[in-house]
């Protein structure tokens, strides 16, 4: 049960921006960013590394929600992801999103814990400047989601049906999309 009244029956991070609609934009918006903005790693990449960081923080709202987005955009689906959830190190994923998770995996402890030799490791293994840029402030901002959502115990589905079904959308439309659908239920 959630610490506050929420006013709506949406679970997460939905039924957060449902209270406080003026902080959704701007979330969603980083999130956009961040998650489909252009890049040079792909959509399910860096799904994968908010699920991972929210999977470490044991974020279940978050990790299954990001999970399921990832698993939608990755040619290896739900068993890549639970690979990597299970053992990134020994999962079928490139040598330079394993350094990428390992950074995140740092960030995720606090940011001084990431390193100089995180840092070498994963341009060793072709990470640019703006990937190891964008792989720390993905993680930095799923802490806060995390916490966001956990700190206010809002509800979440058990059901992975729940998860998939949104990952279709999220993939196919992106995040703005999705709140400008939550702002229009809400009128």
């Amino acid at each position: 049960m959630p610490h506050i009244t929420l006013n709506s029956g949406e679970p997460g991070i939905r039924g957060l921006f449902r209270f406080r609609p003026e902080t959704a934009r701007p979330l969603n918006e980083l999130v956009e960013v961040l998650l489909r903005g252009p890049s040079t790693l792909t959509p399910g990449e860096r799904e994968l590394i908010a699920a991972y960081v929210s999977t470490l923080n044991k974020c279940q709202y978050c990790s299954s929600s990001h999970g399921a987005y990832a698993a939608e955009q990755l040619p290896g689906g739900q068993e890549l992801v639970d690979q990597v959830r299970a053992d990134a190190d020994g999962a079928a994923i490139s040598a330079k999103l394993k350094a990428l998770l390992r950074i995140a995996a740092s960030v995720q402890q606090g940011g001084l814990n990431v390193t100089e030799q995180q840092v070498a490791a994963a341009r060793a293994a072709g990470a640019t400047d703006v990937e190891i840029h964008d792989c720390v402030l993905i993680a930095a901002a799923f802490c806060m989601y995390n916490r966001y959502v956990d700190g206010l115990a809002t509800e979440l589905p058990e059901d992975p049906a729940f998860y998939a079904a949104r990952a279709k959308r999220i993939a196919a439309d992106g995040y703005l999309a999705l709140l400008e659908q939550l702002q229009h239920q809400a009128v």
